[in-house]
């Protein structure tokens, strides 16, 4: 496989994390033939012996964790064709009083080519980026660059933070999304049941406008158990090109990505759930 295919593997599968999302996810039904928990009387007749019942204590409701109460780190494994390994991936949020910071990493190597990626993302309550953080190092080639959000300018400001660099000023709404923001607040609309967000410009670098397409729902297996997914396409257009990606997202309450498939002319790389 040539270099460059290698890159856009792995540059596709962290674009794809950036729009997981699907319209049309809810929880799953309960089986036609469950059965309802039986009421309990109100003049129910006490134990034998008790000349009053106590009164019966509400439980507990059960602290709330995970995505989108309190984050997560989830772990992922590149796979070539056929499954060997050509390197691992990691995404992680974390929650606090002024709003969510997100990191996602990814390593990957094949003979006389390495890529290294780090994006640090930090949003405000409501998701809305606030700053982007890229550092890239792809065999030689080495880049670093922050995008800053100014909702007052309406304004986010791209700077390349390499000796001469330059920067360029993008306009944006009153809450636009980075790639990486956009993956978690995505998920969350799909969990609070409103939706997938319209089609949108994303900004990671450059602007890659996104479409999500359904193609039904089917099982997938990750970490060696079988698993309910939707199964998304995803169509991404950007300033140089247009791709299409598979996106398998388990219908669980965080809407949790199992599986990005990137199909190229040499076969299709993936990144999968390791937890």
């Amino acid at each position: 496989m040539s270099n460059r295919a290698t890159f856009l593997c792995v540059s596709l599968g962290l674009l794809l994390l950036a729009a997981a999302a699907s319209p049309w996810q809810k929880p799953a039904d309960p089986p036609a033939d469950a059965k309802p928990a039986p009421v309990a009387s109100a003049a129910a007749t006490p134990p034998a012996g008790n000349k009053e019942a106590a009164p019966a204590k509400d439980a507990p409701a059960p602290k709330v964790t995970g995505f989108p109460n309190t984050g997560e780190s989830l772990n992922y494994a590149l796979k070539w064709p056929g499954g060997a390994s050509l390197g691992e991936a990691h995404l992680s949020a974390s929650k606090g009083d002024k709003g969510w910071q997100f990191d996602f990493s990814l390593n990957a190597a094949v003979p006389g080519f390495a890529v290294t990626d780090h994006y640090h993302s930090r949003a405000n309550a409501d998701f809305c980026s606030l700053e982007l953080e890229k550092e890239t190092a792809h065999g030689q080639r080495h880049a670093h660059e922050r995008t800053v959000f100014d909702y007052q300018q309406g304004t986010a400001t791209r700077k390349t933070l390499v000796e001469g660099g330059g920067h360029t000023d993008i306009n944006i709404n009153d809450c636009a999304h980075d790639g990486l923001d956009y993956i978690f607040y995505a998920r969350r609309e799909l969990g609070q049941g409103h939706g997938v967000p319209q089609q949108q410009d994303v900004l990671f670098g450059a602007l890659y406008s996104v479409r999500m397409e359904f193609a039904g729902v089917q099982e997938v297996t990750v970490a060696g158990k079988r698993r309910q997914a939707d199964h998304v396409i995803l169509h991404l257009h950007g300033p140089a090109s247009d791709s299409e990606l598979d996106i398998f997202f388990e219908r669980d309450p965080s809407r949790t990505p199992l599986i990005i498939k990137a199909p190229l002319p040499v076969g299709t790389l993936s990144m999968e759930l390791e937890r």
